[in-house]
Parts: C-alpha cells; sequence; structure tokens
C-alpha cells in the first residue's frame, strides 16, 4: 500500500469502537466523575476511534451549547485513568485502550459547506442550465 494512505477501519475497529463510545456515555451518564472540569458539563461523545491494535482509542466530544472546550477537554484527560479503569471491568478486552479525547470539529465543517453553498453565486453555479439555450442554438 502506498506510503501516506489509510486502510479503512475494520469491522473489529468499528464495533469495539462503538462499543466503547456506548460504555463512556453510560459512566459520564452515572455522574461520579468529580473533576470540576468535567462534573456538570453537558457534552455528548459522537464517535470513537480505535487503531487497529486496539491499543489507542480517540474519542471526539462536542460540548452542548458550544463554548470554550478546552478546560473540558483537560478535565477529561485527567479523568482518563478512571476511564479506564470502568471500561477494563466491563470490556472483555486483552488490553484497554489509551483514551485520547479530541473536540469534534465535523458538525462546525459540515455548517461552514452549508453556509458557502447557500450563497447566491455557488447556487447560481450549482443550478441546472436551461434547457431554453439549447433549443436556440438548434
Amino acid at each position: 500500500m502506498p506510503r501516506g494512505t489509510q486502510r479503512p477501519p475494520s469491522q473489529r475497529q468499528l464495533r469495539v469502537g462503538e462499543e466503547l463510545r456506548h460504555l463512556i456515555a453510560r459512566i459520564i451518564e452515572k455522574g461520579d466523575i468529580r473533576d470540576p472540569d468535567v462534573a456538570g458539563k453537558l457534552f455528548t461523545v459522537t464517535e470513537v476511534s480505535i487503531s487497529p491494535d486496539l491499543r489507542n482509542a480517540e474519542v471526539f466530544i462536542v460540548q452542548t451549547g458550544g463554548g470554550d472546550t478546552k478546560p473540558l477537554l483537560s478535565g477529561l484527560k485527567r479523568v482518563g485513568p478512571y476511564f479506564r479503569h470502568e471500561l477494563a471491568q466491563q470490556m472483555a478486552l486483552r488490553t484497554v485502550p489509551l483514551l485520547r479525547f479530541t473536540e469534534d470539529i465535523s458538525f462546525d465543517r459540515a455548517s461552514r459547506i452549508e453556509a458557502l453553498l447557500a450563497l447566491p453565486e455557488v447556487r447560481r453555479d450549482l443550478a441546472p442550465e436551461d434547457d431554453t439555450d439549447e433549443a436556440d442554438g438548434a
């Protein structure tokens, strides 16, 4: 495979990632987290992307209501060992992956693309050509 290209995730990666997402959401829902930057904050775990060797996982989050996510991310980093401990008790994996929390910017990117597509210049360029022009030329 050429360098710089990535393989799509395997079924096992997708399955483990989705299970991790559900379990992390349940741990957050319990409300046992005491870190002041995390406790009481509303956020959603949108995706968990796991490495092929299942040792590292990137947890994508979106804070409800927007705002600065840096304090939340630093709090989640401090609480990472607690998540791993809880996941180890609930999962049947040989090793629990290291968790890295990241802000999910895909929603911002999608809304920016939608705003661009709504611009009059872009809508004009994307509009289908009129058939009257073809009829006049024939």
